[in-house]
C-alpha cells in the first residue's frame, strides 16, 4: 500500500516537473522576440536627404495667398525675401533650415485620391533650394486623422510626413523671422508704425 502511494506521488511529481519545463520553454521564444525587437527597427527615412546638402532658400506658399521666403546671401547670412525684403533673424531662419532636415516620412499612401487628402488644391507648397544646386518642391495637404502627420505629395506619390517639423515651418507664415531691431523713429520719437498719416 505504501509502495503504491509512493509510486503515485512520484508520477504526480514527474507530471508537475514536465508541465513546469514545458511552460518555461514556451515562454522563452517570446522573451527572445521582445529583446530582439530593437535590432530589427527600420532606420528613419527623411523627405530631404543629406546628399542634397543644406537649405539655402525656404519658400512657403499657402492656399490663402500668404507667402514667406528666406534665403542665404553671398555672405551666408539669412535674409527675408517675402512678404517684404528685410534682414532676417539668423537664429529663427537657421532653426527653420534645421527643421527641413528633420521632416521624417512615417508612411506611404498608395492609390489615394488627391482631393481626399487636400492635395488637389494643396493647402501649402514648400520649395527648398539646397547647396547642391537641387531645388525640391512638395505639396502639403491636410493633417491625417490621427493628427500625427500631414499628407504630402513629393512627385512620386502621396506620403505622410511627421507633423512637428512641418508645423514649425508653417509657423513662418504667421511669424516671419524679422530681425529684431529698435523701432525706427519719426519726428519726436514716435515709431513709424504709429505715425499718423500726414494730412494734405
Amino acid at each position: 500500500m505504501i509502495r503504491r502511494s509512493t509510486v503515485v506521488y512520484i508520477v504526480l511529481l514527474l507530471v508537475l516537473a514536465g508541465a513546469y519545463y514545458y511552460l518555461n520553454n514556451r515562454e522563452q521564444p517570446a522573451d527572445i522576440e521582445l529583446t530582439g525587437e530593437p535590432a530589427t527597427e527600420v532606420a528613419p527615412i527623411y523627405l530631404f536627404t543629406a546628399e542634397e546638402g543644406t537649405p539655402t532658400s525656404i519658400r512657403i506658399e499657402s492656399k490663402a495667398g500668404e507667402t514667406v521666403e528666406v534665403a542665404r546671401g553671398e555672405d551666408e547670412a539669412w535674409a527675408l525675401i517675402e512678404p517684404i525684403e528685410a534682414k532676417a533673424d539668423q537664429a529663427s531662419a537657421e532653426a527653420a533650415a534645421s527643421q527641413v532636415t528633420t521632416m521624417r516620412i512615417v508612411d506611404t499612401v498608395p492609390d489615394v485620391e488627391p482631393e481626399i487628402v487636400g492635395l488637389q488644391d494643396p493647402e501649402y507648397v514648400l520649395t527648398i533650394k539646397f547647396t547642391s544646386g537641387v531645388e525640391r518642391s512638395v505639396d502639403i495637404g491636410v493633417i491625417t486623422p490621427s493628427e500625427s502627420g500631414y499628407y504630402v505629395r513629393d512627385g512620386e506619390g502621396v506620403i505622410i510626413v511627421s507633423r512637428s517639423a512641418i508645423d514649425a515651418l508653417l509657423g513662418l507664415l504667421t511669424t516671419p523671422p524679422y530681425l529684431e531691431t529698435p523701432t525706427p523713429e519719426a519726428g519726436a520719437g514716435t515709431p513709424l508704425s504709429e505715425t499718423a498719416t500726414p494730412q494734405p
